[in-house]
This record gives C-alpha cells, sequence and structure tokens, in this order.
C-alpha cells in the first residue's frame, strides 16, 4: 500500500481527496501547512507527496526545495487558476507534475498513480519490468542506471526526479533521433493524463540545468525548435 502525503491548508480538501485516495487503497497522511509535513518527512518520507502552493508558515516552493535536497519521491503541485508562473517555477525546482484547482479528484488519482507507476519502473520493483529496461546505459559521458535511478554524467552523479530521468532515457536510448513533445508526453505521463508543450519544455530546461552543475559545458541536448529535441552523444 503506497502512502500519499497531502499537504494543504484547505481543510476541505484535504478530507474530500483523503476520503477519495483511501478508497483507491492508500495510505494516507494530512497537513495543513508545509512546517507540519516537513517535520513529519524528516522522520519517515511517504511515498509520494501532493503540495499546495500557497500555505502558511512553509509554502509548498520552500517545502520542495527542502524535499529535494534528501529525496527523489514524486511531487505533484496543486496550484491556483491564475498561477502560471508558480507552474513552471515549481517544475524547474524539482516537482513532477501540476493540477490546477478547482480539479477533478478522479484526474488527480490517475496522475498519482501514474508517477507512481513510473517510479517502481524505474526502481526495479515488481511490476513485470523488461530485463532489457534494467540494463545499464552508457551514452559517451552518460551513464544511466534504470534499476537504480542513477544518473552519471563524466563519472559525477546526477540527482534527477523521476520525469526527469524518464524523459533523459528516452532520448539518450536513440541518440541523433528527434523526439517530438507528443512523444515525450508519452514517455513521461499517462495517456489519460494532458499536459501543454511548456510542461516538457519546463521539464527540459531543468534537466540541462542540473547537467550543467557537474559539467558547465554541457550541450548533449539540442532543441530543434518547432520540431522537439535530440541527443546527441558526446
Amino acid at each position: 500500500m503506497s502512502k500519499i502525503a497531502l499537504v494543504d491548508d484547505d481543510r476541505n480538501i484535504l478530507t474530500s481527496v483523503a476520503i477519495t485516495l483511501e478508497a483507491e487503497g492508500f495510505e494516507v497522511e494530512t497537513y495543513n501547512d508545509g512546517q507540519a509535513a516537513l517535520d513529519a518527512f524528516n522522520k519517515k518520507m511517504p511515498d509520494m507527496a501532493v503540495f499546495d502552493i500557497k500555505m502558511p508558515r512553509m509554502d509548498g516552493m520552500d517545502l520542495l526545495q527542502r524535499v529535494r535536497q534528501k529525496s527523489k519521491m514524486p511531487v505533484i503541485f496543486l496550484t491556483s487558476k491564475d498561477d502560471e508562473i508558480d507552474e513552471v517555477l515549481g517544475l524547474r525546482m524539482g516537482a513532477d507534475d501540476y493540477v490546477k484547482k478547482p480539479f477533478s479528484q478522479r484526474l488527480l488519482v490517475e496522475r498519482i498513480r501514474a508517477l507512481l507507476r513510473r517510479q517502481d519502473a524505474i526502481s526495479g520493483d515488481a511490476n513485470g519490468i523488461e530485463v532489457e529496461e534494467t540494463k545499464l546505459m552508457v551514452r559517451g559521458n552518460l551513464t544511466m542506471d534504470p534499476l537504480r535511478h542513477s544518473v552519471s554524467w563524466k563519472g559525477q552523479d546526477v540527482s534527477l526526479t523521476v520525469t526527469e530521468f524518464l524523459l533523459l532515457q528516452a532520448l539518450a536510448q536513440r541518440p541523433g533521433f528527434v523526439k517530438s513533445r507528443d512523444q515525450l508526453m508519452d514517455v513521461a505521463y499517462d495517456d489519460q493524463v494532458y499536459v501543454d508543450d511548456r510542461t516538457i519544455d519546463s521539464h527540459i530546461k531543468r534537466l540541462r540545468k542540473k547537467m550543467r552543475t557537474v559539467d558547465n559545458d554541457f550541450s548533449a541536448i539540442e532543441t530543434l525548435y518547432g520540431i522537439g529535441y535530440r541527443y546527441n552523444e558526446e
């Protein structure tokens, strides 16, 4: 049973979403501010979390930043209708997805399930993963181990979220071949979940930024404007 943490200062949302997730078979923990959640996370991390952005004491952005210092667990942001800047910033900081309020609880459940499935696949969990997917992949200076969810560039480790790992893996599997945004959406998101081009672009920007923390000259991911992205083996 996967443990989901819900963090939101709206008690109505906490109660209704918790009831829905528990009915779907999840174990749920609820917190009405970021500091309370962080205190609990410091003792034991859940399997994934859903954060509201605007909360008292500690907002979702600050909470995500602190969580990312010690964990790659999937995180979904809840954002209000006009928080476009917050959505993009959240993705750049390491959130895996976002859902706009007001939202369909069924859609939120599907996104949670999609992220948990990808987390299981990457960690080699027992979900019928193909043997080929567990093999070490080496592409020039890049080394990826899907079983351990580890990435290194020129021998230096790089910490990626689930979504960032899947996007990099999809691009690096066939160096020189272009992947459209639609193809990358299929890799990173469940078929029932719609995301726009900006979401994929934000993930790619953050992926590049992380790679450049170990190599300022990293340029293996090329943008082909109006077409998509390509991995060039170095």
